[in-house]
């Protein structure tokens, strides 16, 4: 291929971009919720959209699969040239739940167009992640006739609710997954028209903490005293897991965490932002609220672990009354760098809460998840290659970043294809809100991210052929 057939994809996907953002607004309106409790229909026909939808846009063989009982995966593949190289390419169909409805500021599932971005559950994360591979493929054999390279493309149906089959998927379907190279769009640029490609993943430890100390909740004046409290009790635990700078307390936690490498250390120092107005500004922190640590916040972000409470339970607002309640619960995340092994922070985070609890209340802790890192080596020339084709989509200089999230499937699917250089892009951005009320995308980079895959496909078919 060349640069001449590329332009031409181009031509062909600006002369059509509006009818790809309609193509991804109705996939949007489907409520395709992988969680427990929804309804599992809305999953199958999210399904059967996107497979007639690649039916129409070109490729040869789509298919919707399953692994046991999991949510339907849609698999289809664009071969035109035999013993080209081969990309594997990674999105998901499944959303979030909306939350509440009245926290939107429209329906979630009605997708609307405000200020040059697109409203709606899904819209990022990440059904512009299918809608960036569709269209470019699309684009080249409308413009071109064929693809640069061969595609095969896999949407997953259950990435939200934590890919618990997708290790028996690729069991089972392993021989229809050989790629010279994976590109996963389920992540998100530094900022809007900042181009990344993420380097680095933090893996996850939750842990749910549920005290005790009471068969019922009692009133607190007639019993109030000799009880022990089992809220302020979990209070106190939760309390001791970090110290006044808010550095993680567990016993040796910080030992296996490496020193800022310096290729870390210069793709920080590339970044566009001045450093904590910017994040405090992004994060959305109030006036007067203080930014914790002594390092760089994006530092802190993607190469220190952290700990956060993500749930706590104890009665609730509108039933609030006068009791000692007999229980109280809470959820418990911490994030992982390098280095650090899941299983040992898990039983570190379990031990360190039970030798916590004062008062001889009883506990239970239950391990939910455990995750590893995730890190790779951009010296492969796919990374050139892609760093190149952001720019030129993008006409800004591309970044290499980390996330201070995690996806626990990349680890063993990169893993299980061999050990193949993976590309992590995405389309979100810092005000996309994903998993969030008012998740959002912007129109301006979809469209440069659907140009940015049209040259990535032609430039990866030329370094992988050398």
């Amino acid at each position: 291929m060349t640069d001449k057939q590329a332009s031409k994809a181009i031509s062909y996907y600006e002369a059509n971009a509006d009818a790809y953002l309609n193509a991804l607004k109705d996939l949007v309106r489907i409520p395709s919720v992988s969680f427990d409790g929804f309804d599992k229909t809305n999953l199958e026909k999210s399904a059967k959209a996107i497979a007639e939808l690649l039916k129409s846009y070109g490729f040869d063989h789509v298919d919707i699969l399953k692994a046991d009982d999991s949510p339907p995966y849609v698999f289809a593949e664009c071969k035109h040239i035999e013993g080209a190289p081969t990309l594997l390419l990674y999105a998901h169909h499944d959303v979030q739940p909306a939350g509440d409805p009245s926290d939107w500021l429209n329906p979630p599932f009605e997708p609307t167009i405000e200020n040059g971005r697109l409203f709606g559950r899904g819209t990022a994360d990440d059904k512009a992640g299918i809608m960036v591979h569709a269209a470019a493929v699309n684009a080249w054999i409308k413009s071109v006739g064929e693809t640069p390279l061969n595609i095969k493309l896999l949407i997953e149906g259950e990435e939200e609710s934590g890919s618990t089959h997708l290790k028996q998927f690729i069991q089972n379907h392993r021989n229809r997954l050989d790629a010279d190279t994976i590109i996963i769009t389920d992540t998100g640029n530094f900022d809007t028209g900042a181009p990344s490609i993420t380097v680095a993943l933090r893996g996850i430890v939750i842990a749910d903490v549920e005290v005790k100390a009471l068969k019922q909740s009692v009133h607190s004046g007639l019993w109030g005293g000799p009880i022990p409290d089992p809220v302020l009790a979990l209070n106190k635990m939760l309390a001791s897991l970090v110290d006044d700078d808010f550095r993680i307390n567990l016993p040796g936690i910080y030992d296996k965490v490496a020193p800022l490498s310096e290729a870390a250390k210069e793709s920080i120092a590339q970044l566009p932002v001045t450093a904590r107005n910017d994040f405090c500004m992004q994060a959305g922190m109030l006036a007067g609220v203080e930014l914790l640590g002594d390092k760089h916040p994006w530092e802190m972000n993607w190469w220190q672990p952290t700990l956060a409470v993500n749930a706590f339970c104890a009665s609730n607002r509108k039933d609030a009354r006068n009791i000692i309640n007999h229980s109280a619960w809470a959820r418990v995340g911490m994030r992982l760098v390098p280095n650090m092994d899941p299983n040992e922070v898990a039983q570190n985070l379990k031990s360190t809460l039970i030798d916590q609890a004062p008062w001889g209340v009883l506990v239970d802790v239950e391990i939910k998840a455990a995750a590893a890192p995730w890190t790779t080596n951009t010296e492969h020339p796919v990374f050139a290659a892609a760093f190149h084709a952001l720019e030129k989509g993008y006409q800004h200089q591309a970044l290499a970043i980390g996330a201070g999230g995690s996806i626990g499937f990349v680890e063993p699917f990169v893993k299980a294809l061999g050990g193949v250089p993976a590309l992590l892009i995405g389309i979100e951005d810092p005000y996309s809100n994903p998993h969030s009320e008012n998740e959002s995308l912007s129109i301006s980079d979809f469209s440069k991210a659907i140009k940015s895959a049209i040259f990535l496909y032609d430039e990866l078919a030329q370094v992988l052929t050398r």
